[in-house]
């Protein structure tokens, strides 16, 4: 049985979609492949590298994607999370043989207000909670594939 495909959508998949792919690579890679790509990628947060830095995974020479391209080409994910708001949910295109579509909506990073330091502590929070998301199968005792987006 080969690994679990997984794609996270978001917007511009500079920040939510980019740290959702990167801890399910850490945490679950023997299981899983796992992209991320966005609705209208742009480029990798800055702010977004330096929190997930302070976790030890590097996004410095991470390049985005485009979803749609992805979709094009026919690519199939066992899974298809989105990571977006959900006033941009509903534009996340349907992915043939998807079995498992699932919404975790967060905050735009890109949205954040204030010095760098207050948009920071905001970043943490939101990385913490996808962190979280990612992490909330792994700690269950009987786990199997339904588990991942309960």
């Amino acid at each position: 049985m080969g690994k679990t495909k997984v794609l996270f959508i978001c917007v511009h998949n500079s920040g939510r979609s980019q740290m959702a792919e990167a801890f399910l690579n850490r945490y679950g890679g023997e299981e899983f492949q796992v992209e991320s790509a966005g609705l209208e990628p742009t480029e990798i947060n800055p702010l977004v590298v330096d929190v997930m830095a302070e976790e030890g995974i590097d996004l410095a020479g991470k390049k985005t994607q485009s979803v749609f391209d992805l979709f094009r080409v026919g690519r199939l994910f066992d899974y298809v999370i989105t990571v977006c708001d959900d006033a941009n949910e509903a534009k996340c295109p349907v992915f043939p043989g998807v079995t498992h579509r699932w919404h975790w909506p967060f905050p735009d990073p890109s949205k954040l207000s204030g010095t760098r330091e207050e948009q920071l502590a905001q970043l943490r929070v939101i990385r913490d909670q996808i962190k979280d998301q990612v992490l909330r199968p792994f700690k269950t005792p009987f786990r199997t594939q339904d588990t991942f987006a309960s």
